[in-house]
């Protein structure tokens, strides 16, 4: 019997469990000085934020929280843009904590930014399906919410890093794994998406449910592309393997005539954005994106060294 082909996929399949995994280990890696300790975030602004959290979910396995990061000058009763990040690990481990800086930084702009829970292997013991039911009732949430939160409903932009990039992407076009809890007729499509080295398609991983069923073909955003979609900005290393997907994810969008953007930064690997300075300068971009959108005023306040390197739009 020949076992070439199982063999190859297997051979796939770990390249793919790699790759996400790369953005934990970068994490560590970057972070470590001397002792082992890791070395903090870097600081995006130096406005006072507000902060504060809500349970938006009560699981089998536990609760899950929103982490709000309000501007200056925010009421309940404003209507201002929001950003929810997502963070990565592939769907096995990670924190919200990943996007505090980024959440500090839109919040000092304007928006009411929100770093989310959701449910992943380590902790909760459970199966990629339920990060992504988890991260479309957290945009549910938020929408339905809105005015509590000084939110505007028709104007939340959902973000993500590798697998939380996948999820914010999958809140947008996967049409499956809803909730049963939570209301349907509230949407959780987000009105634009960031996206930092997200997994958008990989279809010979083989991504499995709770009950080990094969759940490939309903995971994967890209596949669901259809016109009029929202509008996406993408970044990516080009040293990172999964940068093909975003190549894949752009050619898609322009043949459907919607707006998507892609940069890479020259030489990096997978989770290069959560280092400085490629993570202030992936935020002057995504910033700059959103400005264009609408969604933000003025220019970016974050201060580039003079020797910050430049990330190159793909076209």
């Amino acid at each position: 019997m020949n076992h070439k082909p199982s063999s190859f996929f297997l051979a796939v399949a770990l390249c793919l469990t790699a790759a996400v995994a790369n953005l934990g280990a970068a994490e560590k890696s970057a972070g470590k000085k001397g002792g082992g300790k890791k070395a903090p975030a870097p600081k995006l602004t130096s406005v006072e934020i507000k902060t504060d959290e809500r349970l938006y979910k009560q699981t089998p396995q536990g609760e899950l929280k929103l982490h709000f990061f309000f501007p200056p000058g925010w009421k309940s009763s404003d209507k201002r843009p929001a950003i929810i990040f997502f963070f990565g690990g592939g769907w096995k481990n990670g924190s919200y904590t990943q996007f505090v800086s980024q959440s500090e930084y839109f919040a000092s702009r304007g928006l009411v930014a929100v770093s989310a829970d959701y449910r992943i292997e380590s902790i909760h013991k459970t199966t990629p399906d339920k990060c992504v039911e988890d991260a479309k009732s957290a945009v549910r949430w938020l929408r339905a919410k809105a005015g509590e939160l000084g939110i505007d409903p028709d104007k939340v932009i959902a973000s993500g890093g590798s697998a939380g990039g996948h999820l914010a992407a999958a809140t947008a076009l996967v049409e499956d794994f809803n909730a049963k809890e939570d209301n349907l007729s509230v949407s959780c499509q987000p009105s634009a998406l960031v996206l930092f080295n997200p997994a958008l398609n990989f279809p010979d991983f083989p991504t499995k449910d709770a009950e080990g069923k094969p759940i490939g073909k309903k995971f994967w955003p890209t596949p669901f592309l259809k016109k009029g979609t929202p509008p996406a900005i993408i970044f990516f290393g080009t040293a990172d393997r999964m940068l093909s997907q975003g190549e894949e994810f752009l050619a898609k969008s322009k043949e459907l005539g919607n707006r998507a953007e892609l940069y890479t930064a020259a030489e990096m690997p997978h989770g290069f954005f959560n280092r400085p300075p490629w993570t202030e300068v992936t935020a002057k971009k995504a910033d700059e994106f959103l400005t264009a959108l609408g969604y933000l005023k003025g220019e970016p306040t974050i201060k580039l060294p003079a020797d910050a390197p430049s990330l190159k739009r793909q076209e």
